[in-house]
């Protein structure tokens, strides 16, 4: 039986891709497609124009929320790829057992 549990994601919070060719890796939920799907970008290999389009049942949330990215992008509506390195670089400071993949 499919229990469908509902995973709440804040746009500048970081997750842990679960599955896909970026798994292992943290990103940046940059926006909120639906109750399902969000965007999400790293900065690195997944860049702020190319947010790719995850499942969130394919994300592990993480409570770390950075608040450069949710100004800039209610600012702007947009946030520079340096931002993004910057608050997974500061998640993973903060978290010394969170081992930085990708790059």
């Amino acid at each position: 039986m499919n229990v469908n549990k509902a995973i709440t994601l804040q746009i500048g919070q970081v997750v842990s891709i679960l599955r896909g060719k970026g798994a292992e890796q943290y990103a940046v939920v940059v926006s909120i497609e639906d109750s399902k799907y969000v965007k999400i970008a790293d900065g690195h290999k997944i860049k702020f124009d190319q947010a790719k389009k995850k499942n969130v049942l394919h994300l592990l949330p993480h409570s770390f929320i950075s608040s450069e990215v949710v100004n800039s992008l209610q600012e702007s509506g947009r946030v520079t790829n340096g931002k993004l390195r910057f608050a997974v670089s500061r998640f993973c400071s903060e978290n010394p057992n969170a081992d930085q993949k990708g790059e």
